[in-house]
């Protein structure tokens, strides 16, 4: 298993766990803010190239 696919896992298995221990509402903040705030905290020139490298997969 790929690095990626073991950080993936862990991270579901932690999403699971805090949709029994929070409330709905503080889980799904979660899930959608730490994404959100590492887009943020990338320079503009990251995210130009995210971007561009996000677009080129969806041409496949």
């Amino acid at each position: 298993m790929s690095k990626n696919a073991k950080i993936a896992v862990g991270g579901v298995a932690v999403g699971i766990i805090l949709l029994f221990w929070l409330p709905w509402w503080v889980s799904l903040l979660i899930v959608l803010g730490v994404p959100a705030a590492a887009y943020l905290t990338l320079d503009p020139s990251q995210r130009r190239r995210l971007r561009r490298v996000t677009r080129k997969e969806l041409r496949r």
